[in-house]
């Protein structure tokens, strides 16, 4: 991995007004800077950047982040390729990356690169050269326009074609790279041969692998993809998302196919925003970076079984990847149907009408389990629930996965206290409204929500961490106080912050993506507040805390042990926190007792 010393350094050394100055036009307001924001649509600015805290946040849709979490939402790069891409600005070297990027066996993948992106150019040219590869293009309604949009190309049916731009045919990058295939014998050919080329080219518009369609209905196989190499890997890239960009914000919706054909064929018909999995199955990965372009994904499948099959299989690695305010949807076309062919029968419109029916996945789930069983019986509720627990339970936004719950339960005649009962452990939105501390039971809301303040706050102004001097004040009980610990003993000891951006940098570093969005609230609150106004806050916070334990242990004293060993203050103190219900002793769950004199 890249040290986290070299990525502070590049954060320190960085200016996110440049950077996001590159991509947008921000205009001054304030000491901010402001621009309508590129992740949702919108028409007063409400996205701001903040020179001093090196950090922008959009007060419309909660996106917020640093450079590099703008230039990998915005660019949609891996965050390895982000960190190389502003290094490159900044005129720092990344230092040897281990485990994200393959290692090379010859060529580097510079050269890779190189050599993909002249086999590119080759199969561009020899298309301009061959009737029949353009015949069928045009035969398939396609235009010079989006073949050049595509980069579309033509393997000829030469057995070495590619020996004629590579003088060098034996070289191992060719290998390495996926063009040339090595026979048993020693003897080397063109992998691609007589086939219409569909480059794939990752986030930064490199060519890293190609497939391949036959002119012929009756070849097989009909289509032919790279094989995985040191650049490429099927399970993460996505054809035609680099070109559609810009289409996918602007209507804020990505469009997921099966196929090449069916992706320029669309954008042939003027639909811009789709994109398709390189004819596999939809990774949790394709779904995770497609939420990041787009609210809406809609899955576009053929009508038949097998289009059915694949739908589900896409619906199960959703489930991981769900967040809060962004929608799945499915759907699908006639029987007999791919995109391709109903695009150029029923036209753009007759598309847009499809994919604006699209069932969201919440319906498809329900009813495809409901297909399976008769819910008339009480054998096929229970068939029901046990097959709903799995995929529910494994669903990553915790408001839909609370709606699920309910729906399962309604459709089944339980209450859901039933059902949870059923169930077991349910998500963090239904977390007891108590915690343990001690022998006291402590309000978990009114105490939880003064550490997600703190933890806001200490990110926004990682300077103000030397005000936290007390570590006993810290909940151990609670994930959320590991967490501002974590980043205490990061900010005394680790690399030099000198803004929010190296803050957030190791939050996001130390997997607390749920806590991300717990807090995001707070952080949006805040993100106008000056480092002076931060302090304060967090002082203001650290007192209530300190007055709030203080309150619990003089209420636990006074629960052990007899008034007279207690002194009048802390009587009177424990007293007041009692009877205002604000601690509770150990035997009593909900509410305090009145304390008898």
């Amino acid at each position: 991995m890249i040290p986290q010393t070299f990525i502070q350094d590049l954060l320190n050394r960085l200016d996110i007004v440049e950077v996001v100055g590159s991509y947008l036009h921000l205009k001054r307001s304030g000491t901010n800077l402001i621009a309508c924001c590129p992740f949702h649509s919108e028409k007063t600015p409400s996205f701001t950047v903040s020179p001093s805290k090196q950090f922008y946040h959009c007060f419309g849709c909660g996106a917020h982040g640093n450079a590099i979490g703008f230039v990998t939402e915005y660019a949609g790069l891996g965050f390895v390729e982000a960190v190389q891409d502003l290094a490159g600005r900044a005129g720092m070297v990344v230092p040897e990356v281990r485990g994200d990027v393959p290692q090379q066996r010859g060529g580097t993948a510079r050269e890779l690169v190189d050599i993909l992106r002249t086999a590119a150019a080759f199969y561009k040219s020899e298309l301009k050269q061959s009737n029949a590869a353009i015949d069928y293009l045009k035969g398939r309604g396609l235009t010079g326009e989006i073949a050049a949009r595509f980069g579309l190309g033509f393997a000829p049916p030469r057995w070495q074609g590619l020996a004629a731009v590579f003088p060098d045919y034996r070289a191992n990058a060719l290998l390495e790279a996926g063009l040339v295939i090595d026979r048993e014998d020693g003897r080397r050919y063109d992998r691609f041969r007589d086939r219409i080329m569909f480059p794939i080219v990752n986030s930064r518009g490199e060519v890293v692998a190609f497939g391949g369609r036959v002119l012929s209905q009756q070849a097989e196989p009909k289509y032919l993809n790279s094989p995985e190499t040191p650049l490429f890997e099927k399970g993460r890239e996505i054809y035609g998302l680099y070109q559609a960009r810009a289409a996918v914000r602007a209507s804020d919706r990505v469009i997921v196919v099966e196929g090449y054909m069916d992706v320029v064929a669309l954008a042939q018909h003027g639909v811009n925003d789709a994109v398709a999995t390189l004819g596999t199955a939809t990774t949790p990965f394709h779904v995770q970076k497609l939420l990041k372009q787009a609210g809406r994904v809609v899955f576009c499948f053929d009508g038949d079984e097998a289009g059915r099959r694949a739908a589900w299989r896409a619906l199960e690695n959703c489930l991981g990847q769900l967040v809060d305010g962004k929608e799945i949807a499915f759907a699908f076309l006639p029987a007999g149907d791919d995109p391709d062919s109903y695009v150029r029968r029923a036209g753009r419109d007759g598309f847009e009408n499809c994919i604006r029916d699209a069932l969201p996945l919440s319906a498809f789930l329900l009813r495809e389990l409901a297909a399976e069983v008769d819910l008339a019986a009480s054998e096929g509720a229970a068939k029901l629930l046990n097959a709903a627990k799995p995929l529910i339970t494994k669903i990553s936004a915790p408001m839909l996965a609370r709606v699920m719950r309910k729906r399962v339960a309604e459709m089944v005649g339980l209450s859901q206290v039933e059902l949870d009962r059923l169930w077991g452990p349910k998500s963090n939105i239904y977390a007891s409204e108590k915690v343990r501390v001690g022998s006291i039971r402590v309000p978990l809301i009114a105490n939880e929500a003064r550490y997600r303040k703190l933890l806001a706050c200490l990110l926004l102004s990682p300077r103000s961490h030397e005000l936290v001097t007390r570590p006993d004040l810290l909940d151990t009980n609670l994930e959320i106080c590991k967490k501002i610990s974590e980043l205490l003993e990061y900010l005394r000891t680790g690399p030099n912050i000198q803004h929010s951006a190296g803050a957030f940098e190791f939050f996001r570093e130390s997997g607390a993506d749920a806590l991300d969005r717990s807090i995001r609230g707070e952080a949006e609150l805040r993100a106008d507040l000056s480092e002076t106004e931060l302090a304060q806050e967090i002082n203001d916070l650290l007192q209530a805390i300190a007055m709030e334990r203080e309150r619990g242990e003089a209420a636990s004293r006074l629960s052990r042990g007899s008034p007279r060993d207690i002194d009048q203050s802390t009587r009177e103190m424990a007293h007041r926190a009692l009877r205002a219900g604000k601690v509770a002793t150990s035997g009593q769950d909900d509410e305090a007792a009145p304390v008898s004199k």
